[in-house]
């Protein structure tokens, strides 16, 4: 798929359309023969056809906000019509087959649920203050009563043990497939969240990793595979900052995740942090938003000083057509907290408002947590006889 054309091709519809994964099938709508037909009119209407299994399945909601978040970032397109229809028998019967095939000849490639809403916390460049963002945000939707993951994939610049008041070195578990990383956990409020850094395997916090492009990959490969991570709501990624070979390689590796990019209001990260989303949407992930940290520096009696400048992360969303989430300001407790392991979010002030502000309209608007209904799971039940070697 080229994202420099002028217009997407319904081959580029279907394309980033393999992302939209059917949680309970643990496979994409479109490896699954769920999107008949795409199309693209000179009106800007992209026109995508999906056929449910059930025209009253409980996860229609959640794979249309998918659809539409992705096919709406293509070129040329202003808005997307889904027209819903439902699968016949035999194609029911049909889907059930590939589904379970699938399963037989691709065991799942890592530990992570595909009923697991994961967002990668991404930027351009360093210092825009991307893990403390993560480690707020968790904390904030754990308080909420959530189990959150955080998988801390900046393997160069690890911070987020410390700045989430989780240590400990990582420990092992024994299941019925063999040994596995069990993730270091706190509690918080009525939720947790569990832990997996590079800092757990270090015996000091200063010591430095030398590694290359793919040595890196593949230490994050093995926290997806090799960590027994369980139930969870949610997996944030701290991601390393740029486009290299750990972002790439993750992306491929969540189809399904989603991307929050992190800016500062100055012109120059937010042109930089522009190369990350590119980057995520040429491996078709959705951006669900622009968080703007670091915004403006409010005093005890409200006033605001907007030492960075401002308009960077409006900026931003605007250019990639996705919305500003929110404007956290500066704030000494952001920085003491992440110091003591207390992220501010559990606190009081400015940033900690914000933030649980964002927290809130995650959760319940632009990435809720996955409902697990009964669309197709009952179906997978029943034995059926399709020949897909046809």
């Amino acid at each position: 798929m080229s994202l420099t054309a002028d217009r997407a091709t319904p081959e580029d519809i279907l394309a980033v359309l393999r992302g939209v994964i059917d949680p309970e099938l643990g496979a994409n709508i479109v490896e699954l023969g769920m999107v008949p037909k795409t199309s693209l009119g000179d009106d800007g209407i992209a026109h995508v056809t999906i056929a449910l299994t059930t025209m009253g399945c409980p996860l229609r909601a959640q794979i249309k906000k998918d659809i539409v978040g992705r096919v709406d970032q293509l070129p040329g397109v202003e808005k997307v019509k889904i027209n819903w229809t439902e699968l016949e028998q035999g194609e029911k019967a049909e889907v059930m087959a590939r589904a379970r095939k699938r399963v037989a000849e691709n065991p799942p490639d890592n530990e992570v649920s595909p009923s697991t809403r994961v967002v990668m916390i991404a930027s351009g460049k360093g210092g825009v203050g991307k893990s403390s963002v993560t480690v707020n945000l968790a904390a904030a939707i754990a308080n909420q009563g959530f189990t959150v993951g955080v998988l801390d994939a900046d393997i160069w610049g690890y911070s987020v043990p410390r700045m989430i008041g989780v240590e400990g070195r990582l420990a092992g578990s024994e299941t019925g497939d063999g040994a596995k990383i069990k993730p270091n956990q706190r509690r918080i409020g009525k939720g947790r969240v569990k832990v997996v850094s590079m800092g757990f395997l270090v015996d000091q916090e200063e010591t430095a990793l030398m590694w290359r492009g793919l040595i890196l990959n593949r230490a994050v490969q093995h926290f997806l595979e090799d960590v027994r991570w369980g139930d969870m709501d949610y997996l944030l990624i701290d991601m390393p900052p740029g486009t290299g070979d750990v972002q790439m390689g993750l992306a491929k590796m969540l189809p399904q995740a989603e991307m929050i990019i992190v800016t500062t209001p100055t012109l120059a990260a937010q042109k930089v942090a522009a190369r990350a989303a590119s980057m995520g949407r040429k491996n078709y992930l959705r951006i669900a938003g622009v968080i703007e940290n670091m915004s403006a520096f409010v005093t005890p009696d409200g006033e605001s000083y907007p030492i960075f400048g401002s308009g960077g992360g409006q900026n931003l969303a605007d250019d990639l057509k996705v919305p500003l989430l929110g404007k956290i300001p500066i704030d000494t407790a952001v920085a003491e907290g992440g110091d003591v392991g207390q992220p501010t979010a559990l606190g009081d002030g400015p940033a900690s408002d914000e933030i649980n502000r964002i927290a809130d309209l995650l959760v319940t608007e632009v990435t809720p947590p996955i409902d697990m209904g009964t669309c197709t799971v009952r179906l997978m039940e029943a034995p059926v006889s399709i020949n897909l070697s046809s």
